[in-house]
């Protein structure tokens, strides 16, 4: 049945009857396809009847569907033309691991950052209305109750409720984000589930609406019962109901002809509307409904009769970061552990099993971290804030305003920086070195091997009058790189001859540095390789061996707009001094989904292309010099 859907008008000809089939056949496709090419397995395998029902319901491209966090839209995918394609799932040049709108029509955004589907859509029932075309075509937001615990998603119901203009909000509630989900929110959400005693709604009332901002006040007046007879006291929507927003649910979202009929209700209705889902992740997986840490959020290549591994994996960044913080709670009692919604990929499982009152998960709510975390620094504590380097973008006021600005000691730790590769443009962590350079006093470490980030962890936490962070790759540990000689902070890897050329490497490009110095010390040319470990301030150090150097070369994995090339260039230029520096980093763009091997060669970040253009270099600049006198050109640099 699966092969005859090209488009969603083939799902809506299926006879009811026939979908259980359709479902099983989604499943094993799944399962089939993501064991081969790793990806978002879990989420996709709890959406399957959801999505048929959207589809059957729904009018796509026409009304459109808008995913938050598009790790479940696998399922939407197939629906919409798109099977044929899953061999190349998050492969170079192949199909997205999040919607894409250069794939398809049916996909209107591709940031897969959570909490901003709620945003989109009503942005775009606004701009439907001006063109006189909402009613006619619809707008439906699909959100997790992960999603839902970010504060942005609330700021969006908030202008939501407040017009009357028809949108459909569908809440895929699987009690998870990567892991379950926590907080009040959750709590309500569980309320819902099991349809609670009146008793049982106004205890969670006191408990928790009470510290809502605004609303928890008329929400647990209108619960108690001030407001509304005991009939409708006792009714679990009424959280959703007094913000103005219609809500019909619970929804078993593995029942497809309910799920139909909810939808439609939401569909028909000319207001804004709630569809609450109660869904598994994982659900008709065997090996993903037992595994209780994630149910299969994410996965590599698998068995896919087990759901084991392929390969083993060793020693990764997250684990040498984990071990470390553990081993650093013990010796402090001070230092504590925040988490947005992400324990166990980030690596502070094993803090919080060790030190469960010094662990704060905030859910998906990155500017509260930073903030809280503010807080806790003037109240004493020292806080890591551990973080997927691309999340920390969305908390960059926070640290600039309540961090930087007040001096607050906390320690942000960036997972999975620089290029992740998989995952596509949304995910690949390159932008920190660059947007937290104009941050005052903010120091960041970009350690090269386990023993240079134990180290720099071991610094972080004990500065207690500026925010710190550091920055670490994806995957596994590289080989350890051990310094010849060490200049005032700044690690010395290799040193031959004269230091002609001053190779500045930041971070897991050490490695880098060092096989391009040997490919250049053969051309006879003198070289020198530098790992700052702190690349923000810039040391002095490392400005001073560099100013005596014909070239700079600098390695960073980020962008180099702003980057660490364009501080040391900068700082050598304070000290008018014209060496020239060339930065060899991301371009200023968004990188597509590949390995992470074939976008760094794509964009030149390999040694054999940096090999070349330094030896290249050096021979026009000596033969300008043997015959004018004059350095090489500067376009030459561009």
């Amino acid at each position: 049945m699966l092969e005859s859907i090209k488009d969603p008008r083939d799902v809506r000809a299926i006879p009811a009857e026939r979908l259980p089939q359709l479902a099983t056949e989604i499943r094993q496709f799944l399962v089939e396809k993501v064991s081969a090419t790793g990806g978002h397995l879990g989420p996709n395998l709890g959406v399957v009847e959801l999505s048929i029902a959207l589809h059957r319901v729904f009018r796509s491209p026409s009304d459109m569907i808008i995913w938050d966090t598009g790790h479940q839209s696998y399922v939407h995918k197939i629906l919409t033309g798109r099977s044929t394609a899953f061999d190349s799932l998050r492969q170079e040049n192949g199909l997205s691991g999040y919607p894409s709108r250069s794939e398809s029509d049916h996909d209107l955004v591709e940031n897969s950052h959570a909490s901003t589907a709620l945003s989109y859509a009503d942005g775009l029932a606004k701009a439907w209305e001006q063109r006189g075309i909402l009613g006619e075509q619809h707008v439906v937001a699909v959100i997790g109750d992960g999603a839902l615990t970010g504060g942005m998603a609330w700021e969006a119901l908030n202008n939501i409720a407040a017009s009357s203009r028809p949108l459909v909000i569908v809440v895929n509630d699987n009690a998870r984000s990567y892991s379950p989900t926590i907080g009040g929110l959750a709590h309500h959400l569980a309320s819902l589930r099991t349809a609670p005693s009146y008793e049982k709604v106004i205890g969670w009332g006191k408990r928790v609406l009470n510290r809502t901002p605004v609303v928890g006040r008329p929400i647990y007046d209108a619960l108690h019962g001030m407001k509304k007879g005991v009939k409708d006291v006792v009714a679990p929507q009424g959280m959703f109901e007094d913000l103005g927003l219609k809500y019909i649910g619970p929804v078993d979202g593995h029942n497809q002809a309910d799920l139909e009929f909810a939808l439609s209700l939401a569909r028909d209705f000319n207001g804004p509307v709630i569809v609450h889902a109660i869904t598994h992740k994982g659900h008709g997986y065997a090996p993903a409904e037992m595994d209780e840490a994630d149910r299969f959020h994410g996965v590599g290549v698998i068995d896919p009769d087990t759901g084991k591994p392929l390969t083993s994996s060793g020693p990764t960044w997250t684990r040498a970061f984990s071990d470390e913080l553990v081993a650093i709670g013990h010796d402090r009692s001070d230092v504590v552990a925040i988490t947005a919604a992400m324990l166990g990929p980030t690596g502070l499982d094993a803090f919080a099993e060790s030190f469960p009152d010094r662990i704060f998960d905030v859910g998906i709510a990155e500017q509260h971290a930073a903030t809280s975390a503010a807080g806790l620094a003037y109240g004493g504590m020292h806080p890591v804030v551990a973080l997927y380097a691309t999340f920390l973008n969305r908390a960059f006021d926070q640290i600039l305003m309540d961090c930087a600005l007040h001096r607050a000691g906390v320690t942000f730790v960036l997972d999975r920086a620089g290029v992740t590769g998989d995952d596509g443009a949304s995910h690949n962590g390159v932008w920190d070195m660059s947007m937290l350079q104009i941050v005052p006093d903010l120091v960041i470490a970009a350690p090269r091997d386990a023993s240079t980030l134990r180290r720099a962890l071991r610094e972080s936490v004990d500065i207690a009058d500026s925010p710190s962070v550091i920055r670490f790759s994806k995957g596994a540990l590289p080989d350890p790189v051990h310094a010849i000689a060490e200049d005032r902070g700044v690690d010395i890897l290799a040193l031959h001859g004269n230091a002609e050329v001053c190779i500045v490497a930041v971070g897991a490009f050490a490695r880098l540095g060092l096989d391009i110095a040997e490919g250049i010390r053969a051309q006879g040319i003198g070289v020198q390789v530098l790992d700052p470990r702190w690349v923000k301030p810039i040391p002095v150090a490392l400005l001073d061996r560099a100013q005596d150097s014909n070239l700079v070369i600098v390695l960073e994995d980020g962008i180099r707009v702003g980057g660490v090339g364009a501080a040391i260039s900068q700082g050598l230029r304070d000290r008018n001094n014209d060496v020239p520096v060339r930065n060899f980093g991301t371009p200023l763009a968004f990188l597509d989904h590949a390995k992470r091997a074939a976008i760094l060669h794509s964009v030149g970040l390999n040694s054999q292309d940096i090999t070349r253009f330094i030896t290249e270099w050096m021979a026009q600049r000596n033969g300008a010099h043997s015959l004018h006198g004059e350095q090489a050109p500067s376009d030459y640099l561009k």
